[in-house]
């Protein structure tokens, strides 16, 4: 028996319906499936070309900071300027203000013997990033060892606008000295008042050389109205300054005054020594160098540095290099010479006790006008 019309429809239908049931849900496995591939390629990492690292996806910022902490904090050039030489990326970002501005003197100032002009071309990038340390450094080189007198003095000024200590009391022992002084104003060259405010501005900032300066001058009413009391407690207060830099033993401490009192000679003052050793002292005859053996500042002109009182052999640019000076080595050598002839007008110092640990050897001249010209 042959199945009639509607049954045939009725069959029709059904497969119909069947197929089309299939389709749809064939199609939602293949949605599912492209879905869970697009989260399966979110999580996995992406494949890397065996030659290709994630250095090219850092951003700049992110290498400029890395490479401005790494300027402040090397201990020598070698440290920076290796890590530039690994890529032409790092090199050019080496350049970078943000980095050169945060460059310590350890990094961007060069042994002596290595000096050049490479190494000068790189203290003036760091300068005109607006780096203060860089100021100081190159301003102290182009007073003292390049005699560019009124370029370095400049420079120095500039860091001292910035409160920077240094640059404060190096100015101060320059106005106390008259360094540098032209010949027009080698009648007068000192400034002492200027030299006292400069030293109160670095005492009041935590620097110890100037805090013992200020109480000289306090004392003995030196450039300014004499005041014992507090003359003698500002030298006191340098001594504790000392001590404390002694007995500290933390490796990084948060009081400035501490952390100052142990950073010891600064790194220019290292580099003085060193570029006069190797040229045998000051160019011209007759100038001799501060026997601070850590100082290294010479004379810009015949006897321009204060004498040891008793051995007259022994000369100091200030009070604070005479002092430490004589804890550290001279008062072992000091001695009166055999035959002392009477002062002509170029010694500073008298026999005054200092009253700070330096009794009979470092003089406290109330005026020292009369043997500096």
């Amino acid at each position: 028996m042959k199945p009639t019309t509607s049954t045939k429809r009725r069959l029709s239908f059904g497969f119909d319906g069947i197929s089309v049931a299939e389709d749809e849900k064939s199609k939602r496995n293949c949605e599912s499936y492209e879905e869970n591939d697009a989260k399966r390629l979110k999580t996995e990492p992406p494949e890397v070309a065996p030659n290709c690292g994630f250095f090219e996806d850092l951003p700049d910022d992110l290498l400029v900071l890395i490479l401005a902490k790494l300027s402040s904090t090397a201990n020598r050039p070698s440290d920076f300027f290796n890590s530039l030489l690994t890529c032409k990326r790092l090199k050019g970002l080496g350049e970078h203000k943000f980095v050169l501005a945060n460059a310590s003197p350890k990094c961007f100032l060069a042994n002596a013997k290595s000096w050049c002009e490479s190494a000068h071309q790189l203290l003036k990038s760091c300068v005109d990033a607006g780096n203060n340390e860089a100021r100081y450094s190159l301003g102290m080189i182009r007073f003292y060892c390049l005699e560019s007198r009124r370029n370095g003095a400049s420079l120095m000024a500039k860091a001292a606008m910035n409160s920077h200590t240094q640059a404060l009391y190096s100015l101060a022992v320059i106005h106390f000295n008259g360094s540098g002084s032209t010949a027009e104003a080698a009648k007068k060259p000192k400034d002492l008042q200027a030299a006292v405010a400069l030293c109160g501005r670095a005492a009041s900032l935590g620097h110890t050389d100037a805090l013992r300066e200020l109480g000289h001058c306090l004392r003995d009413g030196y450039g300014v109205r004499r005041d014992t009391n507090h003359g003698q407690r500002f030298l006191h207060q340098a001594n504790a300054r000392e001590l404390i830099s002694v007995i500290s033993r933390t490796p990084a401490s948060t009081c400035r005054s501490v952390a100052m009192a142990r950073a010891g000679p600064h790194p220019v003052n290292r580099f003085l020594v060193e570029w006069f050793a190797l040229r045998g002292g000051p160019a011209a005859a007759g100038l001799r160098l501060c026997s601070h053996v850590m100082c290294g500042r010479p004379e810009t002109r015949r006897n321009e540095f204060r004498r040891c009182s008793v051995c007259s052999t022994a000369v100091y640019c200030s009070r604070a290099c005479q002092t430490i000076d004589w804890r550290l080595r001279h008062k072992v050598e000091c001695a009166p010479p055999h035959h002392h002839e009477p002062n002509n007008g170029d010694d500073n110092g008298n026999d005054e006790d200092n009253g700070d640990g330096a009794a009979g050897a470092v003089g406290d001249d109330g005026d020292v006008d009369g043997d500096q010209n």
